[in-house]
């Protein structure tokens, strides 16, 4: 199995056990190739729930410039609920998965299928 595929199973199964979801492996295997080099990466990989800095990257890399979404405050709110979904204490929350989430939401999957 490539590391990549590896990485898609761990977080399918954060998806399952953390965030009580069935993933739609197809996209998450996507979303984690959207990532990029990033996934390979120990602090590149997570997100900091409470870095308002980087939940602020995350909306402006991936929700606008990404994504496609205007800025409005319903982004930074979108991504407190995947935070929440996810679990505030859980250390290790996967740049893949909160991306997941955050096109789920969104029902952005169509970025994906290009």
């Amino acid at each position: 199995m490539s590391k990549r595929a590896e990485l898609i199973a761990k977080y399918a199964d954060d998806l399952k056990t953390k965030c009580n979801i069935s993933p739609d492996m197809d996209l998450l295997a996507k979303v984690t190739i959207g990532c990029g080099p990033a996934i390979y990466n120990s602090d590149a990989s997570t997100v900091a729930g409470s870095d308002a800095s980087e939940l602020e990257t995350i909306k402006k890399n991936f929700l606008i410039k990404k994504l496609g979404l205007p800025e409005g405050e319903n982004l930074m709110q979108a991504i407190n609920a995947v935070i929440d979904t996810y679990g505030r204490s859980e250390r290790h929350k996967y740049r893949a998965v909160v991306y997941y989430m955050l096109t789920k939401h969104f029902g952005k999957e169509a970025i994906y299928s290009k």
